[in-house]
Parts: C-alpha cells; structure tokens; sequence
C-alpha cells in the first residue's frame, strides 16, 4: 500500500475513532481539523516522540479550544508521523500557536523534523463513542 493511501486510510480510521466529550459538532459549530504529515530524523525519533508526547499531553489539558490532539506513527516506518488536530475554531487554533508550550515544542524539535505538510480539511463527520 503506497504512503498516501495509508495516510488516507488513517484519516478515516481516526475520524471514525474520533474520541472528545461526545461529538465535536456539540461542542462547536465551526472547528477547525487538520492533518499533519511529518518526517522524522530516525536518530532523533524517540526524543522526538517524548517532545510530541509532553507538548499534546499539556494542549489538550490546559487548553479549552484543543479538542483533539492523536499521533500515530506508521508501523513499517515509525519516521512517518501523522498527527489529527481538532480546534474548537480557527481563533482557538491561533491561540495554540502563541502558548508557551506550542512553542517549546517547536523549538525543541526543529532540528529533528526533516519535513512537515500540514493539510487543511472540511470535516464531515466528527462523532465519537467514549473517551479512550
């Protein structure tokens, strides 16, 4: 199976999975969902996982208008990551960017991120079952 089909197969499995407080739709009328495709430095990878790891964790926790915050690296090239991001608004979005940790994060991992493609979508449908 070539990169973007997995990319696009775990999308759907992470929309599909998508777990908050119920739906997200109840929660807000306009959120902002993104995808974000990253390349790791193999040699840098478990820092890597530590930084993204610590800087989700505190989002999703002091942040009320970060919803949803899941990385998944791929099984035969754990280099691969893909991260889901769900903000209650584009305004809450902005606000992320600014925090303290957004940018510990960014600092902290410039050096092993060899690329990164960020992908704007329209969501569909955002439902979830119950908090993992």
């Amino acid at each position: 199976m070539d990169y973007k089909m997995k990319i696009k197969k775990i999308a759907f499995l992470l929309l599909m999975t998508l777990i908050t407080y119920g739906t997200v739709s109840a929660q807000t009328k306009n959120p902002l969902v993104r995808i974000a495709k990253l390349q790791i430095d193999p040699a840098q990878l478990d820092a890597y996982r530590a930084a993204l790891k610590e800087h989700a964790e505190t989002a999703v926790r002091v942040e009320p208008g970060v919803l949803t915050l899941y990385a998944v690296a791929e099984k035969d090239n754990p280099a691969n990551i893909t991260v889901f991001e769900i903000y209650a608004d584009s305004a809450a979005y902005q606000a992320h960017l600014q925090t303290v940790h957004f940018k510990k994060y960014k600092s902290t991992t410039k050096d092993m991120v060899k690329s990164l493609q960020l992908v704007e979508t329209d969501p569909i449908v955002l439902a979830a079952k119950q908090k993992l």
